[in-house]
Formats: structure tokens, C-alpha cells, sequence
């Protein structure tokens, strides 16, 4: 199983767009800083926004993607404030 997560950092205001296979272990990449070069290695404070959890790997990737395509944070805002836009994205790209 697969999720698509979003990462916040305050001190940049800006979010993070993923998917990965394990979450738990992802994240703890991200914390410790395990690829220097990488944009989350930018800050400190990144914090989980929210993830979507249970998915296949090709989904969390297309839903990953649509994401950032949106270009939004708004729609991202949304997506926590909204859960039938979760729902929706999960069926769209099943």
C-alpha cells in the first residue's frame, strides 16, 4: 500500500507534495535531512498536513501529481477542510 502526503513548513510557507510506499519511514527521511540537496532539507519544521493512506502505488502517484498540478493552496486548504475531496480524488484515480 501506498500514500500521498503534504508537509507544511512555516518558517517557508510553503508545502511539500509526496507519495512513497511507507509514510513513517518517508518522513523520517525528511526529518533527518537524509538527501541534503532536497527542498525539505530547506527547513526544519515540517509538519504532516495531511496524508492519504490505503492507496495503490500508481494511484498515490497520479494523486500526487494532481495535486501538484493544481498549484493551489487553496485547494490544498481545502483538502483537509473538505474530506469529500479526498474521497473524490481516490475514486477519480483508482
Amino acid at each position: 500500500m501506498a500514500s500521498v502526503y503534504i508537509l507544511h513548513s512555516t518558517k517557508l510557507d510553503h508545502s511539500y507534495i509526496g507519495s512513497c510506499r511507507d509514510l513513517p519511514y518517508r518522513l523520517k527521511q525528511h526529518q533527518e535531512k537524509l538527501f541534503p540537496k532536497s527542498f525539505t532539507a530547506k527547513a526544519d519544521d515540517w509538519n504532516l498536513f495531511l496524508s492519504i493512506d490505503d492507496l495503490e502505488y500508481q494511484q498515490a502517484i497520479a494523486i500526487e501529481k494532481h495535486l501538484k498540478e493544481m498549484k493551489s493552496k487553496t485547494y490544498i486548504q481545502n483538502l483537509k477542510k473538505y474530506p469529500e475531496i479526498e474521497t473524490k480524488l481516490v475514486e477519480q484515480y483508482k
